[in-house]
């Protein structure tokens, strides 16, 4: 049963807090509910108690709220979302309304946005591949289901239509479980918001898709909000309902402003470029919800993007997202200036769980051989572009020139695909293969010999 307790002695009015006096017993992260002279009702939510007070986070606007007659009243129960299997292509606001034509769905159960920490020792290690069908992330730095993989992008950069290109295409190979994708969008412009949505409709993703979306111009704390809901439906779907489930949050450096906003508003000493010292611990509550539990036959992978300000991998968000995270898909302005499309650098990216998800009986045995070659080789080929932009191309090596003109070709043939062109592994490998057969044989020191006869385009013609 419910108790509700109703207070009318409001102290302090501070950006979206607000201080209310003579609070006993108040419980963190209680729910409560603000009720304006007019009779509007807002939500908000218990960040701090103490002896005669509390401070309440108000999910919307503070404009409007008079300290003599506003009242908060406490609900006894924190923050929960009704979640189903009817949530399936459907979109939400940031506080979990519906936002499309149907209103209601049926709530199978309800749950607490925090969620609950996955015991380690029933964390099951991540090792099956998923196909992104975009031959950079499947062929160098591999997906695996359970994973937290971060797209690194800039202001400006393809990021987006990446995340919708996956969304479209991503699924577990081998695997009879159903896949979903939940998307959480946090403080994103109304144009962003639409590309995603029409995407999913137009590609038929919208009927696996469930969708919260935080506009720019919705309250910034709702981006508080916004990933947490996202990812307790997630859970839902995956430990519950028995499926694979691929989470994509854009953008988690709206949410890092939101945290330090609200940081600043609770008059907290700034930590580094002014954001809370604790930020590392709260990244690390929503990227720790990826993962697979061992009995369950679902799983939560995230693929959220996190974009640099000022394209400083060394800035606060980034850097702390990749202690966290296992491995980054870095988008490189270089490339993306090119007119290349995806532009990943490959030399920035990593999947630290690659090793789990590939070879023999999940991609093909070749696979790391191809990906340690052309690694290698590309990062030859950005070596001989740096000399020859200081001797001149016609003073390089025949080795280097070679170098060059196999970076080219990297770039233009394998890096660079359709937006709407889903490329199985075997033909991102094969393309792979037909790049490295413009090098000497000899110099393929990655690979072993017996993958080299099978797949190098020498071999295969002369069988």
């Amino acid at each position: 049963m419910k108790f509700e307790i109703e207070y009318k002695t409001l102290g302090k009015v501070s950006g979206p807090l607000l201080v209310v006096d003579s609070v006993r017993n108040a419980a963190y992260g209680e729910i409560t509910k603000v009720k304006l002279e007019s009779g509007e009702e807002r939500l908000g939510q218990v960040i701090e108690s103490a002896e005669g007070y509390a401070v309440v986070q108000v999910f919307g606007p503070t404009s409007g709220i008079n300290i003599k007659t506003t009242s908060v009243s406490f609900l006894g129960e924190t923050f929960k979302l009704g979640v189903g299997e009817e949530m399936l292509g459907r979109v939400f606001d940031g506080q979990g309304r519906s936002k499309d034509a149907h209103s209601s769905f049926k709530v199978e159960e309800e749950r607490d946005i925090n969620g609950e920490p996955i015991n380690p020792a029933s964390r099951q290690m991540p090792e099956d591949f998923i196909q992104t069908g975009v031959s950079s992330i499947d062929g160098l730095m591999t997906l695996v289901r359970g994973q937290k993989l971060p797209i690194f992008s800039g202001a400006g950069l393809p990021h987006n239509r990446l995340a919708a290109q996956v969304a479209r295409q991503a699924k577990v190979k081998k695997q009879s479980e159903s896949f979903a994708v939940v998307f959480g969008a946090i403080g994103i412009t109304y144009d962003d918001a639409s590309f995603f949505i029409n995407n999913f409709r137009k590609t038929g993703a919208l009927k696996r898709t469930v969708a919260f979306i935080n506009l720019a111009d919705d309250p910034s704390i709702e981006r508080i909000l916004t990933p947490r809901l996202a990812l307790t439906t997630a859970e839902f779907l995956a430990f519950e309902k028995g499926m694979h489930v691929l989470v994509m949050l854009t953008d988690m450096t709206n949410y890092c402003e939101a945290l330090r906003e609200l940081a600043s508003a609770r008059e907290e000493v700034p930590g580094r470029r002014g954001y809370p010292g604790y930020m590392y611990t709260d990244l690390a509550s929503i990227y720790e919800r990826a993962g697979i539990v061992t009995g369950k036959k679902g799983s939560i992978t995230q693929l959220n993007i996190v974009t640099m300000p000022g394209d400083d991998v060394t800035h606060p968000i980034p850097d702390l997202t990749g202690y966290i995270t296992e491995g980054q898909v870095f988008l490189s302005r270089e490339l993306s200036n090119k007119g290349l499309y995806p532009p990943v650098n490959p030399l920035g990216s990593l999947s630290r769980l690659m090793n789990n998800g590939i070879g023999t009986g999940k991609t093909r045995e070749d696979h790391r051989g191809v990906a340690d070659q052309l690694y290698g080789a590309y990062a030859r080929a950005q070596e001989s572009r740096s000399l020859s932009a200081i001797i001149g191309a016609e003073a390089l090596s025949d080795s280097d020139k070679r170098y060059l003109k196999f970076g080219e070709d990297f770039e233009k043939k394998f890096l660079t695909q359709g937006e709407y062109e889903d490329r199985e592994i075997d033909k991102t490998l094969d393309i792979g293969w037909d790049l490295l057969s413009e090098l000497p044989e000899e110099e393929l020191t990655r690979i072993k010999r017996e993958h080299i006869e099978k797949y190098h385009a020498k071999h295969r013609k002369a069988k």
